[in-house]
């Protein structure tokens, strides 16, 4: 089975969130189960340092704006399609918008440049390359179900996979007339949008099937309160909707093998955890003790509930938590949680910026991570946690309610519990599962267990996989009736 993926990043290769490592890992893990999945992903400039330039398989003497070209490649285990236009991507800056954080202003033409070409592959545009099914994710490359819709690959199978329905890629009606899209599409049932041209809601109009990061979250944006919108069409799409969590890469996230740490471990050699953290007491200028501490590895928003954290700071080392916090984002986030390590000096450090080995190295040395989302499509940091016995602390939601084992009484005893979950998403309900989490750390024979039971559960992409085997499957039965 082929199935060509079109996203807008992918590790190793680009990566600002979850999606990218989604998209790395997928292809890896359906190799042994009958698909070939090769990705077609922008040029940007990380991408097209990775390899030379060949002759190229397709070219657009004008493709919004300028020459481009797409070339097949194979980097770092990937079968990619790489996008060339250097008009649209080759520019500093993140995938998004420049060094400031501001969005590019041509992101509409940016994007919908790469969904008409992954329509264009899915019409049989490459010679000797056709697709049984294509698979987009996020509203960067939705449009590619639009295209195909109103193009030669109308009845190619298609799938869209909601990583964050909150990014909707909502632009104005003017920029239509340039989408090389047919006058019948601009209708409530094409891409039309409130008035003006929506990607996402494109993609899932057209979609023959869609697809969540988790089943929780599958559920929740089919009501107001977190289908930011689109819940009316999701809802009238239900029958065709799927939950299917994240899995990692447990080869990169390996606590026996993890370069990152300064020592490695197992659950069953859980004591040389300590040189680790150790290392997380000295990077974060912490107190040593015995007191448990508790990570936070995120984005500073409103959405990863940082607000949450930061109005708890306080009670939580009164609790007798030390906390070690890695993240940017909101200036004004950081600056609360940066004050409230000066006011708790040895109890508080904080990090601002990201740090790919550190992150490694604090879910590798801290007991515990905290993840208070408002929403969580899936979550991939409380999944790292279980692989490392860093005990996950989550906002009962999406993904975050679907891999965690609440720690109440029955679990415990069951010897079934992995972390500790709270609701509603506030400060108070957060510092009650932290007073939870203190008082099982006082008692290694329950702490133990969670840190081994986290370390047995199955978070590797092998399940999931299979599971988007099975709905290609159902979209091709649906095909050839």
């Amino acid at each position: 089975m082929q199935v060509l993926s079109v996203a807008p990043e992918i590790f190793p290769l680009v990566k600002t969130g979850g999606l990218a490592d989604v998209t790395g890992a997928l292809p890896v893990a359906l190799a042994g189960k009958g698909v070939t999945m090769r990705t077609l992903v922008p040029g940007y400039p990380q991408v097209m340092g990775a390899f030379r330039k060949k002759k190229p398989v397709q070219q657009y003497p004008l493709l919004q704006g300028g020459k481009a070209s797409v070339h097949a490649v194979q980097i770092a285990g990937l079968d990619l399609f790489v996008l060339d236009a250097p008009h649209l991507f080759d520019r500093p800056g993140g995938p998004y918008g420049n060094a400031t954080g501001a969005d590019w202003p041509d992101n509409w033409r940016r994007f919908a440049a790469l969904s008409q070409v992954g329509g264009d592959i899915a019409g049989g545009a490459i010679s000797g390359y056709l697709p049984d099914i294509v698979h987009a994710h996020d509203w960067q490359s939705a449009m590619t179900l639009a295209y195909m819709r109103y193009g030669k690959a109308v009845g190619t199978p298609s799938m869209i996979t909601v990583h964050n329905l909150a990014f909707q890629g909502q632009f104005g009606a003017g920029i239509f007339g340039d989408l090389c899209l047919p006058a019948a599409a601009m209708a409530l049932d094409g891409v039309e949008y409130y008035g003006g041209v929506g990607f996402l809601k494109a993609g899932l109009q057209a979609a023959w099937a869609i697809t969540t990061v988790s089943p929780t979250y599958a559920q929740e944006i089919r009501l107001p309160e977190f289908g930011m919108g689109l819940d009316g069409l999701i809802n009238m799409r239900s029958v065709d909707l799927h939950g299917i969590v994240n899995g990692i890469d447990t080869e990169i996230w390996n606590p026996e093998t993890d370069k990152h740490l300064v020592s490695n471990y197992t659950a069953k050699t859980l004591k040389a955890r300590m040189p680790n953290k150790a290392a997380v007491e000295d990077r974060f200028s912490l107190d040593r003790d015995d007191s448990p501490i508790v990570c936070v590895v995120s984005r500073l928003t409103w959405q990863k509930g940082m607000d949450i954290l930061a109005a708890a700071v306080d009670g939580i080392v009164a609790r007798g938590a030390r906390l070690a916090i890695l993240g940017s984002g909101d200036a004004g986030l950081e600056g609360a949680l940066l004050a409230a390590a000066a006011r708790h000096r040895g109890r508080i450090g904080v990090v601002v910026g990201y740090d790919e080995g550190l992150s490694h190295t604090m879910q590798g040395g801290c007991d515990a991570i905290i993840i208070p989302s408002r929403f969580e499509p899936c979550g991939l940091t409380q999944l790292y946690g279980l692989r490392y016995g860093c005990v996950p602390v989550v906002a009962r939601t999406g993904g975050l309610a679907d891999t965690i084992i609440d720690a109440n009484e029955a679990a415990i005893s069951a010897g079934v519990a992995t972390g500790f979950q709270f609701a509603p998403a506030n400060a108070g309900a957060l510092l009650h599962a932290v007073r939870r989490l203190v008082e099982a750390h006082a008692n290694p024979a329950v702490w133990t267990s969670m840190q081994r039971q986290g370390m047995k559960a199955d978070v590797s992409w092998d399940k999931s996989a299979e599971k988007y085997v099975q709905l290609y499957r159902l979209l091709l039965s649906k095909r050839a009736a």
